[in-house]
């Protein structure tokens, strides 16, 4: 068990809380704020408790330049709506601006940190980088799920520099569901996996096969690399031929541990050379060669749908078409509006990955979802059984 920010006295201390504020930013504000509201009860938390808050976050990939659009300062401005109080920003993370602006905070105080990543040293876990950054702070808490499986200085450099290290209420909330899919699933436990790759979700299928998974559901590009394997022809659908005998492989161990492994029989497709007008939807092995799948079709939504009926655990990562170009997000949608069926009848429905959360969120059915994960490739990682650098890092309860 991890330290908690509930352990710690936080009056009058200077709270250096590490949050997921990597958001889509478009024309200077905040698109999405299902990361920033997942980190609220955090920092209403701190701000009751007394403590002068300190926010720090990445956003994007600026490789250690100070690139505008990568800015935080309208997450400061949109943080300080939700919160209902005025949310102070600074220009930098480090600096003697950034202290004396830490310096001048009283109680209950907010402070939001420029981007993190505007310094290379955050990403090499540089230990200079990450004693600037304790220099902030009496205590560090790290809420930040969705980046805890990266080794840098916000999320493991800086708690060689502070006497506590404590994981925030989304990170213990985090751990909470995902660490009970792991140990002790209640079943019939449904996991669904899409998106593009095998390759990225390898570990995830042999560790869930390994715990005993029901039913395994692939959807998405990654279902046409079992299909080739399989010796179905895919036509211009995204395959990955290096991993065809590792789709067997998967198959085969499966089959033999009794998990019930189904891909879909039916897809939505166009023809490469007229895709504006040649839709449609058509069983697997009709697929000649000059069609691309783009999504799963009604017939596999209702029998995925099906498979998910009397279950207690289900797990979702992935979508199952090319999700960000409509009308291929149907079948992601309608699997979303599934998941959250089984939410209703008693299941324990746990998702992640950013379409599946947003195919959730466009559906309207977040609601009704048990936990959405805030982690992408964390949540991978963890469910594969892999140690996040970030959670490691934290002090032990005892």
């Amino acid at each position: 068990m991890k330290l908690s920010i509930k352990d710690l006295d936080l009056k009058g201390k200077r709270v250096f809380i590490r949050v997921d504020f990597n958001v889509p930013i478009k024309n200077g504000k905040v698109e999405d704020d299902t990361r920033i509201r997942g980190a609220l009860p955090t920092i209403q938390y701190a701000i009751e408790q007394g403590g002068r808050v300190i926010l720090a976050s990445h956003l994007g990939r600026p490789k250690g330049a100070r690139v505008d659009k990568y800015s935080l300062r309208p997450v400061a401005k949109h943080l300080s709506e939700l919160l209902g109080k005025p949310v102070e920003f600074a220009d930098d993370c480090v600096g003697e601006e950034v202290k004396r602006k830490v310096d001048a905070l009283k109680n209950g105080d907010v402070l939001l940190l420029e981007n993190l990543r505007f310094h290379a040293e955050e990403e090499k876990n540089d230990d200079r980088f990450a004693k600037q950054l304790a220099s902030l702070c009496d205590v560090y808490v790290n809420d930040a799920f969705g980046a805890a499986h990266r080794a840098h200085a916000s999320t493991v450099g800086i708690t060689k520099f502070v006497e506590k290290a404590a994981a925030g209420l989304l990170m213990q909330k985090e751990l909470d569901y995902l660490s009970r899919v792991i140990t002790n699933p209640e079943h019939p436990f449904v996991a669904i996996l899409g998106g593009a790759k095998v390759s990225d979700k390898i570990a995830v299928i042999n560790a869930l096969i390994d715990r005993r998974v029901d039913k395994l559901l692939i959807g998405g590009a990654m279902a046409y690399t079992f299909f080739k394997a399989e010796g179905f022809t895919v036509g211009k659908s995204l395959v990955e031929d290096d991993k065809l005998e590792t789709a067997r492989e998967i198959k085969r161990r499966a089959e033999e541990a009794g998990v019930e492994l189904l891909l879909p029989t039916d897809h939505q497709v166009v023809d490469s050379f007229d895709p504006l007008h040649s839709r449609k939807t058509i069983p697997i092995e009709f697929t000649n060669v000059g069609l691309v799948g783009l999504d799963i079709g009604t017939e596999t939504v209702a029998r995925f749908s099906n498979a998910l009926k009397g279950a207690k655990t289900v797990i979702w990562n992935g979508p199952m078409g090319v999700f960000e170009e409509k009308p291929f997000d149907e079948g992601t949608v309608a699997i979303a509006r599934a998941v959250a069926d089984a939410a209703d009848n008693g299941a324990t429905v746990i998702v992640g990955g950013g379409d599946s959360v947003a195919a959730i969120t466009q559906a309207g059915v977040a609601d009704r979802i048990t936990h959405i994960s805030t982690g992408g490739g964390a949540t991978l990682e963890f469910l594969a059984g892999d140690e996040l650098p970030g959670v490691a890092a934290l002090n032990n309860k005892s």
